[in-house]
């Protein structure tokens, strides 16, 4: 018996969610179809993906690693059946594009290679520039669309986003550290060690807002906004970090090892999506750009878009992912 694409999708949803109930609702199948799969995935790679606990579900460490190869398999898949029903050469037009330091370096340019050879008609113009800049330059229209972290928007009331991945944060430390010798770990026990403090992308407001949640201070010895700078300093044992999986490399620059564990505490995951202006007429170009991201990053096409007031997500269907026709 083989691994299927309904298997993966199905666990892809679920750690997504966080709950096999809401993963069911998606999918539109039912709860126990969702768990069943799940069971024979983890049966066929003879491991266990997710961990169950009484508010839902949580990735273990290989999970982790499959989700990330679940994703781009369910992302490659679908674009292949897509591919032949899209005359994206017949959209012409140029996208002014804003993203942020994380997802210019570590999510966007693998799909923007793809959006050029499918749409060579159209011309991606990206700007670099902190969240609030972004947020400031799509209201007023010096932007078109912005691909950054959603989680940390503020003007919800002129600014519509939607979430494109999550991303969850995990601990980060050396191979011989001595918190490695359990799987999972709390906020407490991290506190008690020497941290490393990543400050780009807003990284250290977002972190001391899950630290004050638990009532912990991290024991901060060095802060940069540097992510290999951090990556280094791990790697050497000098101090452990949490950041999300994104950004996370095995390897230091020096070559040195980096491992990761689960945390146990609340700790929010980093939320990667697209954002514009409520009050935009997007074109044909940008309306492209947008569905396209839809779909390369969730494949069969699940997002959440988040409007003024909403709090749940939008199920989108394949047939919602058909790209714009010229105007």
């Amino acid at each position: 018996m083989s691994v299927s694409l309904k298997q993966i999708r199905y666990f892809v949803a679920a750690a997504e969610a966080g709950r096999i109930g809401q993963a069911a609702v998606a999918l539109n199948v039912s709860q126990s179809a969702v768990t069943a799969a799940i069971q024979q995935l983890e049966a066929l790679l003879g491991t266990k993906l997710l961990e169950r606990t009484p508010s839902g579900v949580t990735v273990t460490l290989e999970g982790s690693r499959f989700l990330s190869q679940g994703r781009q398999i369910l992302a490659a898949v679908a674009e292949a059946v897509h591919s032949p029903h899209v005359s994206g050469g017949a959209i012409t037009g140029k996208v002014r594009v804003g993203v942020t330091y994380t997802v210019a370096g570590y999510f966007l340019p693998r799909h923007q290679m793809r959006f050029q050879s499918n749409f060579p008609g159209v011309t991606l113009e990206l700007f670099e520039a902190p969240r609030d800049v972004l947020e400031q330059a799509l209201a007023d229209g010096v932007l078109d669309i912005a691909v950054l972290l959603v989680s940390n928007l503020r003007d919800e009331a002129r600014i519509a986003s939607e979430i494109l991945t999550r991303s969850p944060r995990r601990l980060w430390l050396a191979p011989g550290h001595p918190l490695t010798a359990a799987e999972r770990v709390r906020l407490a026990d991290i506190a008690q060690h020497p941290y490393v403090m990543l400050t780009v992308d807003e990284a250290k407001h977002t972190a001391m807002r899950y630290w004050s949640a638990a009532d912990l201070e991290p024991r901060t010895i060095f802060r940069t906004s540097s992510v290999e700078a951090v990556r280094s300093m791990v790697a050497g044992g000098m101090g452990i970090t949490v950041l999300s999986e994104l950004i996370y490399r095995p390897w230091s620059l020096e070559g040195q090892r980096i491992e990761t564990r689960i945390i146990e505490d609340e700790v929010p995951s980093m939320d990667v999506g697209l954002a514009w202006s409520r009050e935009a007429d997007l074109g044909s170009a940008t309306e492209a750009f947008r569905n396209f991201m839809r779909f390369a990053v969730t494949g069969v096409g699940v997002s959440r878009t988040v409007a003024a007031g909403e709090s749940e997500g939008l199920v989108r269907r394949p047939s919602d992912f058909q790209m714009s026709s010229p105007a």
